[in-house]
């Protein structure tokens, strides 16, 4: 169901052509560096590079009867292949392809999450400097807390990506290592330097040690980098989510000329698709707690991560993929509203400066408990009784007795709380400063 929406590229790295096409890489590999050592006939080598191809439904059919998905693969490419298919697969056991194939598939996966992250950031970025200094509210607990900028909300996110994209790459590095040391990692019938060779030429490093297989831990760390990227999403998508409520306003993720939001509710424009992001970022966690359990097998090895992988790496990758496709086209087209965010800041009369005037407070000599006692008094009176903040503290004798009317005044000023924004993303974007 997730193919449906990936990329034709992703899509067609974890089709089964593409599966057995690397399967057929990697005997190739092999069949060259035995040939090279002298362990197989160079014609031998040569014929099954050639000849080498299969047919997807003779797989099938042959599966059929062997209920063995590498034996029937070897057996409909030795059709092919002829005579010289008795060196296919020589002196390799199943993980051996299996495994070092897979690693080729992960590593080009990683690299397309690589290249959609990419797209992904400069899209924040331009958004970003776009609302470099639009102010709005910061909320914590969901509640107003200072004033901010969109801008630096985006700069946030642009941020964590970088670290994702680190930790994708760290990933890619450590899934990308092949393994022809057979059944149970022991070169009993074909050298190390055979694997080190093979490796080689698909670009792998070998793995130091295996058993029949790569170790899963490899894969767990894949899975819990895409994870952690898709919680990224969800993150920045949750958020769009919260600002697009009716009664705060503030962002709207696009809505296409022609989209229908309710069957029954003309006026519906819902954010479907930060919420599809959000849910699917749930399917990818899960799959890194699966990724886990495959880590613990019995001895050597069992098959019990082999089924379960067969779901989660396509499906993790593909998730993933478009859930930052999408996410790209929210953020490019995303609405937001300025004069909204402007009117939401000023909603609470004034109360988010509460802070200024304590530090003000503070810094001319009260206690920083009396000050707390001023400010929060005439905070709650403001709620209460909906008036001005500042009003409120103009004619709170206590805090004129310490603090001037153009004290209180300045403390007020949006830009004082804004003066650091372009040093943050000065930091964030890595821009020169003078």
């Amino acid at each position: 169901m997730i193919g449906r929406y990936t990329s034709p590229e992703m899509g067609r790295l974890w089709s089964d052509q593409r599966k057995y096409e690397t399967w057929l890489q990697v005997e190739s590999a092999a069949a060259d560096a035995m040939a090279r050592a002298g362990i197989v006939p160079t014609e031998a080598a040569r014929d099954i590079k050639a000849r080498g191809r299969f047919d997807i439904a003779r797989i099938e059919e042959i599966e059929q009867v062997t209920q063995h998905d590498v034996i029937a693969f070897t057996t409909a490419v030795a059709e092919y292949v002829g005579p010289s298919a008795r060196w296919l697969h020589f002196g390799l056991t199943s993980s051996d392809v299996v495994d070092t194939a897979q690693a080729l598939q992960m590593r080009e996966g990683c690299d397309l999450i690589l290249s959609g992250l990419d797209g992904l950031m400069r899209a924040v970025r331009t958004r970003a400097e776009e609302h470099r200094l639009t102010p709005m509210i910061g909320r914590t607990h969901g509640v107003h807390a200072e004033p901010m900028t969109f801008g630096l909300k985006l700069a946030l996110w642009y941020a964590e990506l970088g670290r994702d994209v680190l930790r994708v790459q760290r990933a890619r590095e450590t899934v990308s290592v092949g393994k022809l040391s057979g059944a149970v990692g022991t070169f009993a019938h074909i050298p190390p330097s055979v694997e080190a060779d093979a490796c080689r030429s698909l670009g792998l490093e070998p793995a130091p040690v295996a058993s029949q297989v790569i170790q899963r831990d490899r894969h767990a760390e894949l899975l819990t980098a895409l994870a952690i990227t898709a919680s990224t999403l969800e993150k920045a998508a949750l958020e769009i989510r919260g600002l697009q409520k009716t009664e705060i306003g503030e962002v709207e993720e696009p809505f296409a000329k022609g989209q229908k939001g309710s069957s029954a509710m003309p006026h519906k424009r819902n954010p479907i698709g930060c919420e599809q992001i959000v849910g699917l970022a749930r399917l990818v966690r899960a799959n890194a707690g699966a990724a886990f359990e495959n880590n613990a097998l019995w001895h050597e090895r069992d098959i019990s991560h082999s089924s379960v992988e067969r779901v989660i790496l396509p499906d993790s990758f593909m998730a993933l993929d478009h859930m930052i496709r999408r996410f790209t086209r929210i953020v490019t087209g995303m609405v937001v509203y300025p004069d909204r965010m402007r009117e939401n800041l000023e909603r609470s009369r004034g109360v988010v400066f509460s802070g200024t005037v304590l530090l003000e407070l503070a810094r001319r000599g009260v206690s920083r408990e009396q000050a707390y006692e001023w400010v929060q008094r005439n905070a709650m009176r403001s709620f209460r009784e909906q008036q001005d903040f500042k009003a409120l503290l103009l004619a709170d004798p206590d805090v004129l007795g310490v603090l001037p009317a153009v004290d209180v005044e300045k403390a007020f000023d949006l830009g004082e709380q804004l003066q650091h924004v372009n040093h943050v993303f000065a930091r964030v974007f890595q821009e020169v400063t003078v």
